[in-house]
């Protein structure tokens, strides 16, 4: 009884397997109609397999969006610090420029004022709430710099005198303060010279004003206007700007010249101290005498 049992579960496995051998070779043949249990299983599994693959889609997104992300922060980080340093650059390249220009200009200006002895200096400060009236220089008496000096910019424009004296620096007093006293004799350099003052700034206008001017006087455009070397600060021929326009004075006694500066009073950096010489000076007690 045990042994017919025994074959009775081989004969059942022997019966499983050949109808499974022929299901799938009936399964892998060419047919255009696929039968109902085959096509239960197939949509069982493709529905299955939808809802698991989207959710799978999605984290894989996740993930490559994230390292997508991380790669361009990274790539950003490194066009801004390339970008800083072209800018630090360009700032550096600018600033080089322009002062190789302005030391370029006062190799210029030194050769052509040779009748002067010009000690070169540094705008060390500049008060913001008296940028119009006063800079600062990095040369005093240690360096034969004196009260009264001239001082004229990178470009031979005057800009003022040498007000106080230290030891180490000194204090310039600018034509474009206002103060009664800062008054500088000066020549209009046309065919027929007028002699005036320059005694005041219109700070609106950006201009400097000449004053005593003969009402009769013929004013051309665009002249220079010049020191005269008349008195005892200014040496002959430094240049102060052109004439813009002129006007008769409030009493209708003399004219008024206004005058463009050749120095730019806002961009001071290097300048020039200078220092009569003695052939200056008898330059001057000639034109005095004259």
């Amino acid at each position: 009884m045990p042994s017919f049992f025994s074959n009775k579960k081989l004969i059942v496995l022997l019966v499983c397997i050949i109808i499974l051998v022929a299901l799938i070779g009936y399964s892998l043949n060419d047919r255009e109609r696929i039968s109902g249990p085959e096509q239960f299983m197939r949509d069982t599994v493709g529905w299955v397999q939808s809802i698991f693959s989207k959710p799978a889609h999605a984290v894989a997104g996740f993930f490559e969006n994230a390292a997508d992300i991380k790669n361009i922060y990274e790539e950003n980080q490194v066009l801004k610090s390339r970008l800083e340093e072209y800018a630090k650059i360009t700032v550096e390249r600018n600033l080089l420029e322009n002062e190789n220009e302005t030391l370029r200009n006062m190799i210029d200006l030194e050769e052509s004022l040779h009748d002067y002895l010009l000690r070169p200096a540094v705008v060390i400060h500049r008060y913001p709430d008296r940028w119009q009236e006063h800079i600062g220089l990095n040369r005093g008496e240690q360096h034969d710099v004196y009260r009264d000096m001239a001082v004229i910019d990178s470009n031979g424009g005057l800009i003022g005198k040498v007000k106080r004296v230290g030891k180490f620096s000194s204090y310039v007093q600018l034509l474009t303060d206002d103060d009664p006293t800062n008054r500088v004799s000066a020549r209009i350099l046309s065919d027929d010279p007028e002699t005036g003052f320059i005694e005041s700034y219109d700070e609106d206008l950006g201009l400097i004003i000449m004053r005593k001017i003969d009402i009769d006087a013929e004013i051309e455009l665009d002249t220079m206007v010049a020191t005269s070397g008349l008195g005892d600060v200014y040496p002959a021929g430094l240049e102060i700007g052109k004439v813009v326009g002129a006007e008769p004075d409030e009493y209708g006694l003399t004219q008024n010249v206004f005058i463009e500066p050749t120095a730019d009073f806002s961009a001071l950096d290097y300048v020039y101290i200078v220092e009569r010489t003695s052939a200056t000076l008898e330059q001057g007690l000639l034109e005095e005498d004259d």
